[in-house]
């Protein structure tokens, strides 16, 4: 389930918005090598988060190997920066991709909710409590966290709140054909937390090993939830948008 569209427009040019995706892209291109195995697993070895790290509940000098060659080894000072950084490093290309379409997709909106200042902000913070979240679930994994996904979770944590009712436009691909369906964010974002939640119960016995990094979607999604109203006026809140005519329509390609 991918959203590539809402029908939700904005008064504000989404200036932290596209300057994050920007940030991401060039991090990627930069100081990843464009998805190259060796500067991809240095990247995340060197920014990435390392859960037993942080938390000293490992020893140091152990790691994992995460391409032929580069052992990441975790040292006796931790690395705290790499709360930060890890936001702006990804695994892949899919990886970047996938996250940088959700926040382009719902960004923008709370961005113009919040004003560009308090929604850097914002973001920074939630990408820090997904990071805190996953850290204390798997806080013996020597496996580095990396992507924005944690701080894009609280924005759409933001989004079901203010606009549960706006329509997200969503592209839905089968084995057989490629549907599009515009639903209501609340079902859409519902669905997507309900995801999380299951998915993360269901790697409880393999979160050490390392994976998707489900505990710091859910902590990024309720940090969202719970900030956005310390960051949003009441004017705005009054302002949200209810759902226009037609309210579902759905297209299929096969």
């Amino acid at each position: 389930m991918f959203p590539y569209k809402d029908d939700n427009p904005t008064e504000r040019p989404a200036v932290i918005t596209i300057a994050l995706i920007i940030a991401n892209a060039l991090a990627f291109i930069l100081v990843q090598g464009a998805g190259a195995s060796g500067p991809l697993a240095r990247s995340v070895c060197h920014l990435g988060l390392i859960p037993g790290e942080i938390l000293q509940s490992v020893r140091p000098g152990s790691g994992v190997e995460l391409a032929p060659g580069v052992v990441c080894v975790v040292d006796a000072v931790p690395k705290y920066w790499t709360v930060l950084t890890s936001m702006f490093m990804h695994g892949g290309w899919f990886h970047l991709i996938g996250n940088m379409l959700f926040l382009w997709v719902f960004g923008n909106n709370i961005e113009d909710a919040m004003g560009h200042g308090k929604f850097l902000i914002f973001y920074l913070l939630c990408g820090v409590a997904a990071a805190a979240t996953q850290t204390l679930v798997s806080s013996h994994s020597v496996v580095p966290m990396v992507g924005a996904s944690g701080a894009i979770s609280g924005v759409l944590g933001a989004y079901i709140l203010l606009y549960p009712r706006v329509r997200v436009h969503t592209l839905i691909i089968l084995p057989i054909y490629i549907t599009t369906v515009a639903l209501p964010a609340y079902v859409m974002l519902g669905y997507w937390a309900l995801l999380q939640i299951l998915s993360g119960l269901g790697s409880l016995s393999e979160i050490e090993k390392g994976g998707v990094a489900f505990f710091a979607h859910v902590g990024g999604f309720v940090t969202g939830l719970i900030l956005v109203r310390l960051f949003v006026s009441d004017d705005v809140l009054r302002r949200r948008p209810t759902p226009p005519a037609g309210y579902y329509r759905y297209r299929t390609f096969g």
